[in-house]
C-alpha cells in the first residue's frame, strides 16, 4: 500500500520549496506550448503544463488536480526554471513601487462602479 505521506515527497524529490516565489493567488500560464516537452515530463508536471495552458491560479490548479498546494508551487518552479511555464507577477511583486500600486488601486475602484 502506498502511503500517501511519501508521495509528495516522492514527487519534488524531497524539495519542500520553490525556486520561485508562488503565492497562493499566483497565476501562471505557457507562454510558448511546446507539444513534445508533456512526454518528457512526471504526470504530475504534465498535467499542470497542459492545464497552464490557459492562464490559472496555483490555488486552482492544486485544487483541480487534487495534488497538495506545496507540491505544486514545487513542480511549477521547476517548469518555470525550464522556461515552460510564465509566472505572472502578483501585486506583493510591486509592494515598493508606489505608482504600480496606485494603478492596482484604480483598476479596482473601476471595478466597483
Amino acid at each position: 500500500m502506498r502511503s500517501k505521506r511519501i508521495r509528495p515527497y516522492a514527487l519534488t524529490g524531497g524539495r519542500t520549496r520553490p525556486r520561485h516565489e508562488l503565492l497562493v493567488e499566483a497565476l501562471v500560464s505557457v507562454p510558448r506550448y511546446d507539444p513534445s516537452l508533456p512526454d518528457s515530463l512526471m504526470p504530475e508536471s504534465r498535467a499542470l503544463y497542459e492545464r497552464a495552458r490557459t492562464r490559472v491560479s496555483i490555488a486552482e490548479l492544486s485544487a483541480a488536480l487534487s495534488v497538495p498546494l506545496g507540491v505544486v508551487r514545487v513542480l511549477l518552479s521547476d517548469l518555470a526554471a525550464q522556461g515552460a511555464i510564465y509566472i505572472h507577477p502578483t501585486a506583493h511583486a510591486y509592494h515598493h513601487d508606489r505608482e504600480m500600486l496606485g494603478r492596482i488601486l484604480d483598476g479596482l475602484e473601476r471595478l466597483r462602479t
